[in-house]
């Protein structure tokens, strides 16, 4: 035999052991060496079998599988098209059921309430074509943890009234850096149509306020669309939230520190005069727009908390029931009632510590006294005006305390 014709025969023989083994490996051990009667043909010809027989539905899992930091109020999404959902079941990594719904036209699956932070959850889906075939699809993913998301606690709350002066302040418990797409992210409108502008205080407070006091009987609508929003680097906000509030009558009350008499003002209108005391000489009350933030019948007031103290390091006053106290600050500044000085210091002596004292009675249960009135009188947001105290202007973030600043001022911190 000739080099030339070994080769040959060789190959042939190759070729006819290689085609041996590739229709055992793909024949299910049929014997016959003719293409033409194999049934299975060909890997192409088995796949193409194989498709005729699958499913049709395509299933799709938002987030994809093995994503993390996912939102928690907008993961969990199941869609599904050429087909419709059978079953969809949702858990926590530790097996925990979560409860979710399908759509009416059964294209779509969501969960029933938020997630949680900082929890893996697992996705099993089935669903069905228009042939009655299944397919499935499964994923797991783990959403964002505390440390690498913010949220923003704001006030008003939803569904409140508040007085003209109470501005949107939302405090974030992370620094903000980018400013600009978090601001971008909270719409704060009034269906008095008045524009609202917000400014930053610092990385973590931005407040939201028009040129003037809101119009009474409007209502303002607080919108935050902050999932997802990179408030820092690697620092994701989580909310998608919309809040409503009203604004109630328009009372503004004007507190004259020289005269010692205070003015009650409802849509402009005097409706009561009261005599006050205000700070001392040597503890001035701040002057300034200042808004009514909290309400208390009765608190507790220790000069020690701030900075009122004697030599003993013991606070100068401890009362611990003062009655019908409003916050005009965060610092400490009150306008409440004041049932141990004597009745002659209202409307001729100011004797407070800082704070703006009326008349009343221990107890907190007389709702004749002046300070029983203004408290019954007033709500969160509204306005006190403190005038001739001699001492400075209280500064704008002490408190929500914004409008003293001008339009111009307020406007030029805002990040957008």
């Amino acid at each position: 035999m000739t080099v030339g014709k070994r080769r040959r025969g060789l190959a042939a023989a190759s070729a006819l052991l290689g085609g041996v083994l590739v229709l055992s490996a793909c024949s299910g051990g049929d014997d016959s060496a003719s293409g033409d009667s194999d049934k299975g043909g060909s890997q192409a010809q088995v796949d193409e079998a194989a498709a005729k027989k699958s499913s049709e539905a395509q299933i799709e899992i938002t987030p994809k599988d093995g994503s993390d930091n996912a939102s928690i109020n907008n993961s969990a999404a199941v869609t599904v098209a050429k087909g419709t959902l059978t079953e969809v079941k949702m858990t926590t990594g530790d097996g925990t059921a979560v409860a979710g719904e399908i759509s009416a036209d059964k294209k779509s699956w969501k969960p029933s309430a938020q997630l949680e932070r900082a929890t893996t959850y697992k996705l099993s889906v089935v669903a069905e074509d228009s042939e009655g075939r299944a397919a499935h699809e499964n994923a797991s993913f783990t959403t964002v943890a505390p440390d690498n998301s913010f949220i923003g606690t704001f006030t008003p709350d939803d569904g409140t009234t508040v007085g003209v002066g109470m501005p949107v302040s939302i405090k974030f418990d992370k620094a903000i850096t980018n400013k600009a797409e978090v601001q971008k992210g909270v719409t704060v409108t009034s269906s008095s149509g008045q524009e609202v502008a917000c400014h930053w205080f610092n990385a973590n407070r931005m407040d939201c306020r028009p040129d003037e006091y809101w119009q009474e009987e409007s209502t303002v609508t607080l919108k935050l669309a902050l999932d997802g929003v990179e408030g820092a680097e690697g620092v994701y906000g989580v909310q998608q939230k919309t809040v409503t509030f009203k604004i109630g009558r328009n009372q503004v009350t004007y507190v004259d520190a020289k005269t010692k008499q205070m003015k009650v003002t409802q849509d402009g209108k005097t409706v009561r005069t009261i005599p006050i005391s205000a700070g001392a000489p040597e503890t001035k009350t701040y002057e300034g727009q200042m808004v009514i933030s909290e309400k208390f019948k009765e608190t507790r007031m220790n000069g020690a908390t701030v900075g009122f103290t004697d030599a003993d390091g013991k606070g100068e006053y401890d009362i611990d029931d003062v009655p019908h106290a409003m916050r005009l600050s965060t610092s400490g500044t009150f306008i409440h009632g004041n049932y141990w000085g004597a009745k002659s210091i209202f409307g001729s002596a100011n004797t407070s510590h800082g704070c703006v004292g009326l008349s009343d009675t221990k107890g907190a249960n007389d709702p004749s006294t002046p300070g029983a009135w203004f408290y019954d009188n007033s709500i969160i947001g509204d306005v006190v005006v403190v005038q001739n105290t001699g001492d400075k202007t209280i500064a704008p973030d002490n408190g929500l305390n914004g409008w003293n600043m001008s339009w111009e001022q307020w406007k030029a911190g805002s990040a957008v």
